[in-house]
C-alpha cells in the first residue's frame, strides 16, 4: 500500500519535469475512457537527446528518492528520441520535438481530459 495518490504522483512528476526545463508539458487523464491501459499520460518535450535523457534520469532518481518507486518498464534510453517511463498508473513520454510531432500521442488520446502545465 502506498502513502500517496496517483494524483499526488502526477503533480510531483510535473514539478520535476518543470524543474528540468521540459517544454510543452501536458497531462491527459484517461480514467474515464474505455479500455485505458493506465490512468494518466504525461507528455513533454526535451530540446535534444541529451536533454531528453537528463529529464528521464532526473525523474527516475527523484521518484526513487521521494517515493521509493521505480518504473515497471522504461524504453528509449538507447537513442533518447522518445523515452517512455511506465509507472503503471502513470506513463511518462519524453520526446524530442520532431518525434513528438510525428507520433502525435495527444491526438490519439484526445477524448481524455487534457491539461497544459506551464511553469509559474
Amino acid at each position: 500500500m502506498t502513502d500517496y495518490t496517483t494524483e499526488q504522483l502526477v503533480t510531483f512528476f510535473i514539478e520535476k519535469l518543470q524543474e528540468k526545463k521540459a517544454e510543452d508539458i501536458i497531462s491527459i487523464d484517461i480514467r474515464k475512457m474505455d479500455n485505458a491501459m493506465t490512468e494518466f499520460l504525461l507528455i513533454c518535450t526535451g530540446t535534444t537527446n541529451i536533454h531528453v535523457q537528463a529529464i528521464a534520469d532526473f525523474l527516475l532518481e527523484e521518484t526513487k528518492k521521494e517515493f521509493k518507486e521505480v518504473p515497471f518498464s522504461k524504453e528509449g534510453f538507447d537513442n533518447s528520441f522518445w523515452i517512455l517511463l511506465d509507472y503503471v498508473n502513470i506513463v511518462v513520454h519524453i520526446f524530442q520535438p520532431e518525434y513528438r510531432t510525428f507520433y502525435d500521442i495527444e491526438s490519439l488520446w484526445a477524448d481524455g481530459e487534457i491539461k497544459t502545465h506551464t511553469e509559474n
